[in-house]
């Protein structure tokens, strides 16, 4: 089992800037890939970014250019860097670890509300 827990969500008005953090604990060597998600009211749940064991990284379009998904070597924290944020970037975040077993598990986080203002 993977236990995440997310902060640093907040109120910011549009064009500034929050870190989101995610800190991993349990069977932190079975990671295989972490990952922001989020989810606004009438929504389907979205990937905003996640990065691979080793370093790649992939992007929702929307926000290619403007967040910066990172994490430790040993995916034990993944960071979330949102800059010009725009209201249509307002709903909950949610941390994802997939775990490398066949098939592959997904673990979530609680959640973090990220509200930008106009």
């Amino acid at each position: 089992q993977v236990q995440l827990v997310e902060s640093g969500g907040g109120l910011v008005q549009a064009g500034g800037s929050l870190r989101l953090s995610c800190a991993a604990s349990g069977r932190i060597f079975a990671i295989n890939t972490m990952g922001w998600y989020r989810q606004a009211p009438g929504k389907q749940r979205e990937l905003v970014a996640d990065i691979i064991r080793g370093g790649r990284t992939n992007y929702a379009d929307s926000v290619k250019g403007r967040f910066t998904i990172s994490t430790d070597n040993a995916m034990g924290t993944v960071y979330l860097q949102m800059n010009s944020l725009k209201p249509e970037d307002t709903a909950r975040y949610y941390c994802n670890a997939r775990d490398v077993f066949n098939p592959p598990r997904d673990f979530w986080g609680q959640g973090t509300q990220v509200t930008v203002s106009s």
